[in-house]
């Protein structure tokens, strides 16, 4: 599975990419995690979840209409400081949102 956690400057996306791999990691699942912002979100192909920072909520509805035509997941991340946020959190996040997208 592929993730691409996006923020404004992509700073705190990094720290949530860890996290996601770290529980990734612990759990035994095999993941992708790419960093970015919201600006260098470019091609969707071949990515299952978009994990949205919660400052980003505005730009949500856009970037699911880009989604939907690759058919790729969109979550937004809960709004606490990535060096708050929970790996194991963020990661079901993801899970729940790839498998409500099937």
């Amino acid at each position: 599975m592929k993730i691409v956690v996006v923020c404004g400057a992509g700073a705190s996306s990094t720290f949530v990419a860890v996290k996601l791999r770290n529980a990734a990691r612990e759990r035994g699942a095999i993941i992708e995690v790419q960093p970015g912002s919201a600006s260098q979100l470019e091609s969707l192909a071949g990515v299952d979840v978009v994990l949205v920072g919660a400052h980003l909520e505005s730009a949500v509805p856009a970037i699911r209409e880009r989604a939907a035509a690759t058919g790729t997941a969109v979550a937004v991340l809960p709004p606490v400081s990535p060096a708050a946020l929970d790996g194991e959190r963020a990661l079901d996040l993801a899970l729940d949102a790839k498998a409500a997208a099937l």
